[in-house]
């Protein structure tokens, strides 16, 4: 039977009723204060873990920004606690040389630009070691902890700064970019001795900068002390940082380059060995692979680095050295992560964690390589820090950031399998509706993820912009495709969409609809779909040359016309390289039979567009044009709501919640409610305000900045 509402009903589910009918699902507010461990690093000796924390401001109670980061530190028995908390954001976490000290980077109290702090271990004030006119960028600890390499640029000559003071503010776009240059200099680390801060000002006044040929992303400090091994590119755009950078051997005492790593195409991560002969890192196979996920290994005459897991079925996401003749490493296989070790010559390659149980990043190891830490997140709960050591059968949890989790029912989530239309067999994450029934069909949102190098683990899969668990709880099922392109199954894998814009790859989430409706679970008339980026390219097509398969779509800065977009964004060569394989002017037609522009009149699916007003990846006129022709057509609901202040994608606590809450009331409103006319364009916020301070929200009031 068929329970019929009234409109003035339904705007009471959508709006100001959504928490009270979540049940013991989750809510958007829950959602919006979701906690996750970002990084962890492992102490030389394996004692300690410090980990940042990312902290969401709440909504209506703290003044509106992206989420603080904090840091905290976890023993092995899971005691943690917190070294700089509160109104912070903390970034690169590193222990010194001789794990005394903890160092990172922030802004904090009377800072212009970010700044270097250490801390020691044993608690107190943090202090500031080192500053620069134009900030502190990425660093690297000398071996013996004298010296520092950071990144920065030169402070902007005053004559160009008299000029815009008077109001010649011009851009020379992509001309007048000042590149990032390697700095050396001797930071302030006795507390006692330097309690003078002019002679400390005076110590590292003067920073030596390295001329070398590019832009400069990464820097590390070889462990003999001789070198540096800097990422390098030839500006600071982020098409070249994509695909042109490069790994730089640098003699520290003589500022030259004496080689370089040659890899094709995309550059990754990298790490020294131990006694600083060898260099690990993660780069692309080839110029045209999508995403870099290879291990290769290369020593101080640079050259062509080996391949030393060639062939291997998924892509390696972080690598750490055991020994100096052994490289441990993560690699995401389908919707999970295995761990394994090879040698340098790619011999005795072993599995120590097997795919099909955890979903794994960020590996560190102690001093000895016989125990680790990693972030690993689950359906269960979001990135916590997780332990494993030399002879434990499996990695051990030791932080619990969202305690409260443990009180909210969740739905079931499980991998899926199905079989593409052409036979390819594609893998995703299906989160079932919470109170699911036998017999009953249930309306699908197909959550489609971006890149499309990136995939879908097993892992959480809620956030702002994921529907997820919020979803579920109120009678979705919610299925996460990892579609042709995807990484995790390999190079060749995610080659199968090249060339084919919207192709096949896109007929992958009709089919993957069409099995959820054909195993029972999916009323194939209520099928939404929706994605961010790429994701929302997909979801741009879907709502208009594949109109007829989907019931309502949600696009978030997503591509609409794929000329303008190779014309307005800032990685056309990525673009051209790992996706279309050719230029526009190669193929006018092609470029735009593959736009959904061009598509806009078959349009039968109410769309939802959103976008960040400064995005520079995808330019908002995308989603400005798509909404413009759909608004004069005048024959489907469509609605634009542009994020001002945001760019590729939202960081700041109202934008975020505001997101998931129009997300939801679309999905609602089409695929349960009672369609027709878009439901009312104005929230009600009011179930989000705090009547009076409760707990929850006197929760990290009064915490100090630092412990």
């Amino acid at each position: 039977m068929r329970i019929r509402f009234s409109r003035a009903a339904w705007a009471c589910v959508l709006l100001g009723g959504i928490n009270a009918l979540a049940g013991e699902g989750m809510t958007p507010l829950q959602v919006a204060r979701l906690r996750n461990v970002g990084s962890a690093e492992i102490s030389p000796d394996g004692r300690h873990i410090a980990y940042t924390l990312s902290v969401p401001r709440r909504p209506f109670v703290d003044d509106d920004g992206a989420a603080w980061v904090e840091l905290h530190v976890v023993d092995l028995q899971g005691a943690s606690r917190p070294y700089v908390s509160g109104e912070i954001n903390v970034s690169d976490v590193q222990w010194t040389p001789d794990g005394t000290r903890l160092s990172f980077r922030a802004k904090r109290g009377k800072d212009k630009e970010t700044a270097l702090y250490a801390m020691p271990l044993l608690g107190g004030e943090a202090r500031k070691v080192l500053d620069f006119d134009t900030g502190v960028g990425g660093y690297s600890w000398s071996p013996d902890g004298s010296r520092v390499a950071f990144l920065a640029t030169d402070k902007e000559p005053k004559e160009l700064k008299d000029r815009k003071d008077k109001g010649f503010k011009a851009e020379v776009y992509e001309e007048d970019w000042r590149p990032t240059k390697v700095w050396i200099a001797r930071p302030r680390m006795d507390f006692d001795a330097w309690a003078d801060a002019g002679e400390a000002d005076e110590l590292n006044a003067k920073p030596k900068a390295l001329d070398l040929p590019g832009s400069a992303s990464e820097v590390a400090w070889s462990p003999a002390g001789t070198h540096l091994a800097v990422a390098l590119a030839p500006t600071p755009g982020i098409d070249d940082e994509y695909m042109k950078r490069k790994i730089h051997f640098v003699e520290v005492e003589s500022g030259n380059v004496v080689s370089r790593i040659e890899t094709p195409g995309k550059t990754g991560g990298f790490r020294w060995s131990p006694d600083g002969q060898h260099v690990a890192l993660i780069a692309a196979e080839d110029l045209t692979d999508p995403g870099e996920g290879r291990l290769v290994i290369a020593g101080l005459a640079g050259g062509a680095p080996k391949d030393v897991l060639p062939d291997y079925p998924g892509h390696v996401a972080s690598m750490a050295w055991q020994d100096n003749d052994t490289v441990m490493y993560l690699v995401d296989e389908g919707v999970w992560t295995a761990l394994g070790k090879v040698d340098v010559d790619g011999s005795n390659q072993k599995t120590i964690q097997p795919a099909g149980t955890q979903v794994m990043s960020g590996l560190t190891l102690r001093k000895d390589g016989q125990a680790g830490a990693f972030v690993s997140d689950s359906p269960r709960h979001p990135g916590e820090v997780f332990t494993l050591a030399h002879g434990e059968a499996a990695p051990r949890r030791l932080t619990d950031s969202n305690s409260w989790l443990k009180d909210v029912s969740l739905a079931r989530q499980e991998p899926l399998r199905y079989k593409a239309r052409d036979g390819l067999e594609i893998e995703g994450i299906l989160i079932h509706p919470l109170e699911e029934q036998p017999g009953v069909r249930y309306p699908l949102i197909l959550s489609v993820h971006g890149g499309p190098e990136a995939h879908e683990a097993n892992g959480w899969k809620t956030n702002y912009g994921r529907p997820g668990q919020l979803a579920a709880g109120r009678g979705f099922a919610v299925f996460y495709p990892n579609y042709r392109g995807s990484t995790g199954r390999g190079v060749a894998f995610s080659k199968l969409d090249q060339g084919d814009y919207a192709g096949k790859e896109f007929d992958d989430l009709v089919d993957a609809a069409d099995h959820l409706a054909s195993i029972g679970l999916v009323d194939r008339n209520k099928v939404g779909v929706t994605g961010g980026s790429y994701g929302g390219y997909a979801t741009a097509w879907c709502a208009t040359a594949l109109s007829e398969h989907f019931a309502a779509g949600v696009m978030f800065v997503g591509l609409s016309d794929l000329v303008s977009k190779f014309g307005t964004t800032d990685i056309p060569q990525e673009m051209t390289l790992v996706h279309a394989t050719k230029y526009p002017w190669e193929d006018w037609e092609f470029f735009r039979q593959r736009s959904p522009i061009t598509h806009f009149q078959k349009c039968r699916t109410p769309l939802l567009i959103m976008h960040g007003a400064d995005d520079t990846r995808v330019h908002p006129s995308q989603s400005m044009e798509l909404y413009r022709y759909l608004k004069t057509w005048g024959k489907v609901p469509v609605r634009l709501v542009l994020f001002p202040g945001e760019g590729h994608g939202n960081r700041k606590s109202a934008a975020r919640l505001e997101y998931s809450l129009r997300n939801l009331q679309w999905f609602e409103h089409y695929l349960k409610g009672p369609g027709g006319d878009p439901p009312a364009y104005e929230l009600d916020y009011g179930p989000y305000k705090p009547a009076e301070k409760s707990a929850d929200e006197t929760e990290r009031t009064e915490s100090s900045e630092t412990r």
